[in-house]
């Protein structure tokens, strides 16, 4: 057991739409990113996705339906097969929590990032 300094994680790294995980929950990876513009349409058929805006505001485009603005201090959790994409204007950072294997491109063409632990 030990405390987990967020920012510090962030700070390790300068990529966007490039996952760290930074612990374990369960059967999950717990993961900081940095993102800005936009990620591909993608669902994931098997689990939630779950976003938690540490910095900035990101947008939550769901196939369908008006997007979502998501500030810092909000999380937003996205239901297993809902078509989705999100995007920030400018950089954010979010926390998101995946089952460990889950690829976070969904099923989109776009390639999985590798979710390297720090």
């Amino acid at each position: 057991m030990k405390t987990v300094n967020l920012a510090d994680k962030l700070s390790q790294f300068a990529s966007h739409w490039d996952p760290h995980v930074v612990a374990d929950y369960n059967d999950n990876d717990v993961m900081v990113v940095k993102f800005i513009g936009e990620f591909p349409f993608h669902k994931h058929d098997t689990t939630d996705d779950f976003f938690l805006v540490l910095e900035g505001e990101m947008e939550m485009d769901i196939q369908g339906q008006p997007s979502r603005m998501v500030k810092a201090g909000e999380l937003f959790v996205v239901p297993k097969g809902v078509v989705h994409r999100p995007r920030a204007a400018k950089e954010v950072k979010v926390l998101l929590i995946e089952p460990k294997g889950e690829p976070n491109s969904g099923d989109a063409d776009r390639e999985p990032a590798p979710k390297p632990r720090i």
